[in-house]
């Protein structure tokens, strides 16, 4: 298992870069731009427009808030999103750095659920569904708008990187044993993201990397966090996680990598899995796949299918807030 140490190494090179943070009203994602900013970079805060007074407060304790600017933003809507990007050229000229961080964990169990309505039917988990779109799809949507505007920017990076992006996943990632079916189940597909946008970013000289915190103590962590802390398990704050954060985004070694924190606990992910592949599924698999890879490779891909369902309108998810008391749509990271 690969180690990762904590350094301040490559983060001068974030100075007069522009960084947008999904999530950015508080917890990780406030943090975040408070690390990017005092190392010398523009801040696009992205959140709810209901979370606009928390914003403002993260930019009102910047050193220097003309750096800074927040744009009330649904990570679900093209639209926003698609404006979110655009403004932020705008403003500061580029987009350098993203941080997709936005996300959210369900308030109630999904698969234990018996809730029936009036025919005693089992009702729709309407909020799990939520839950992945909003960490998921939501993610999905913040990583292909990066990836487009940084393909057109000139080498950023030292390494000739035209921009970097950190996608906020979570240890339930890469484990489900919390049983918090949804948001597990998001973070895996987040997970899988990572994986599989190497192929495009790589392309168009973009890193993107993953980081994955354990506990953090955020809003959405409250109701567990006495018990965890009185337990003495390793524990994250946001500031620590932010920190991990913009070095994973400046660091050239870090091409799909995952680097997950747990306190003072720092392990890189991916490609300490791909360590160890033989051990885990014997070396004739692992051949196999090698295979697989350089044949789809030589095809230029996997060749696509055509399917009847994926050609109707896709249904349009409600845009109402799961949580208005709490922000749950963007803001105050989660991570478990």
């Amino acid at each position: 298992m690969r180690s990762i140490a904590l350094t301040n190494a490559h983060l001068e090179e974030l100075k007069g870069k522009t960084v947008i943070v999904t999530g950015a009203a508080g917890g990780i994602g406030g943090e975040t731009a408070r690390t990017y900013h005092s190392h010398g970079s523009n801040v696009v805060l992205a959140d709810l427009e209901q979370m606009r007074s928390f914003a403002e407060a993260v930019m009102a304790s910047l050193s220097e808030p003309s750096r800074a600017m927040f744009v009330p933003v649904d990570i679900l809507d093209w639209a926003q999103m698609t404006s979110l990007f655009r403004s932020t050229k705008e403003r500061f000229g580029s987009v350098d750095v993203v941080v997709a961080n936005a996300g959210v964990m369900e308030s109630r169990p999904v698969l234990e659920s018996n809730e029936v309505d009036e025919n005693g039917d089992l009702k729709e988990p309407a909020e799990a569904y939520k839950v992945i779109d909003i960490n998921l799809k939501g993610t999905l949507n913040t990583l292909r708008l990066a990836l487009f505007h940084m393909a057109k920017n000139e080498p950023k990076f030292p390494d000739g990187s035209r921009g970097s992006v950190v996608l906020v996943t979570s240890t339930s990632g890469y484990f489900g044993g919390t049983g918090v079916a949804a948001y597990v189940s998001s973070k895996h597909g987040a997970t899988g993201l990572l994986r599989a946008s190497q192929v495009a970013a790589n392309k168009v000289q973009i890193r993107v990397n993953g980081i994955a915190p354990s506990f953090t103590a955020t809003r959405l962590t409250e109701n567990f966090a006495k018990a965890w802390y009185e337990a003495g398990f390793e524990h994250n704050t946001p500031h620590h996680v932010a920190h991990v954060i913009a070095q994973m985004s400046v660091d050239p070694s870090r091409r799909g990598a995952c680097c997950l924190v747990a306190g003072r606990i720092l392990r890189e992910m991916e490609h300490s899995r791909t360590d160890l592949l033989s051990e885990w599924l014997g070396d004739e698999l692992v051949q196999f796949m090698n295979n697989v890879g350089g044949l789809l490779a030589g095809m230029g891909g996997l060749p696509l299918p055509k399917l009847p369902a994926l050609q109707q309108e896709p249904r349009r998810s409600s845009r109402t807030s799961m949580n208005q008391a709490s922000g749950l749509r963007n803001s105050g990271k989660a991570s478990m």
